[in-house]
């Protein structure tokens, strides 16, 4: 049985309202942590340096060794939550590809982890992000196939002309025929 659902997409993907989604249509209660929330958590000055995360202008993400430290720690929180028995959904954006995916498959060592690709067309992404007004312009774009390089998925949606709903239904339907 599923314990932990991750969902990787680019900025802007349509990540935080899939898990939205699930949240509503999982028959058991789910706890959603998105990596947003970890970035708004750090302090303001982690948010604009190189140890910690900066963003550039072009919309290209840098981490640096105090986010990555701290990072580490969340994701090991993620973990221990699941394993104490909460169904857990993670929001995440693989900047480093496989990479990133490995780091996950380390510390959910044991789980049953369903990995979900959410991909969406940079046009698309970067129309939303846009509107969204809480982004970089250009992170959509530069993320969109970059976070899915060597990363292998369970299943994958596409929000590019689906709503989130709907990509929600198809991962329930992805676990039920699973189980």
């Amino acid at each position: 049985m599923t314990q932990v659902i991750v969902l990787n997409g680019g900025s802007s993907s349509g990540k935080s309202g899939i898990a939205r989604c699930l949240q509503a249509v999982l028959p058991d209660p789910w706890l959603a942590f998105g990596v947003d929330a970890l970035i708004d958590a750090m302090p303001a000055s982690m948010q604009a340096s190189a140890a910690g995360i900066e963003f550039a202008p072009d919309g290209g993400v840098n981490v640096g060794p105090e986010f990555m430290a701290l990072q580490a720690a969340w994701m090991e929180g993620i973990a221990a939550t699941a394993r104490a028995g909460a169904r857990v959904i993670v929001d995440d954006v693989f900047l480093g590809g496989a990479g990133s995916q490995q780091r996950w498959q380390k510390v959910f060592a044991g789980l049953d982890v369903l990995w979900v690709g959410v991909r969406c067309e940079s046009s698309v992404a970067a129309g939303r992000e846009v509107a969204r007004g809480d982004r970089v312009r250009g992170m959509a774009v530069s993320q969109a196939e970059l976070v899915h390089q060597g990363v292998v998925y369970d299943v994958e949606v596409d929000t590019t002309h689906t709503e989130a709903l709907v990509c929600a239904q198809r991962i329930a339907a992805h676990m039920r025929c699973q189980a």
